[in-house]
């Protein structure tokens, strides 16, 4: 028996239906942004549980919404996993709206907090990045409705 216990795991845990069943919504990308793996939750909450986006370019994948011309999903995820890759480090961005597109149907306003964490190889360079969100659209909607609240006179 090995004392590594990395391979001592390896043949006791199935790392993969781990990874599907994780709570909260993972993506695996490469160091070119396409998408190794996505877990069960990232695909429900991207409205992607019918299309597979794994071996698609994040950005082919999850386009912009090309009816909000504010958009800025792409360039911001872009610029987050490009500055994980200069510097090896994660990067927290801060709460982004990138709009989902179910199979069916116009794109849906969605609020996202995304941590984009690095996965070093042998050599120290970046071999996998880990896309880890959280939907905070609710969260963002109920303050915009408090703020825009009716307003009681003095």
């Amino acid at each position: 028996m090995t004392s590594d216990p990395t391979t001592r795991l390896t043949g006791l845990v199935d790392f993969e239906l781990v990874f599907h069943m994780l709570p909260g919504m993972c993506l695996v990308l490469d160091p070119a942004f396409t998408i190794l793996a996505q877990n069960e939750e990232h695909a429900r909450a991207t409205l992607t549980v019918d299309r597979n986006v794994v071996g698609q370019n994040l950005f082919a994948a999850f386009p912009d919404n090309p009816n909000h011309s504010a958009a800025d999903g792409v360039s911001d995820v872009r610029a987050s996993l490009l500055k994980v890759l200069k510097t090896r480090q994660s990067d927290a961005m801060p709460l982004i709206r990138y709009d989902v597109q179910p199979a069916r149907g116009p794109f849906q306003t969605r609020w996202w907090q995304i941590t984009n964490t690095p996965i070093l190889g042998a050599d120290g360079y970046v071999q996998w990045i880990i896309n880890r969100a959280e939907d905070v659209t609710e969260l963002v909607e109920l303050r915009e409705r408090a703020a825009n609240g009716p307003r009681r006179g003095i």
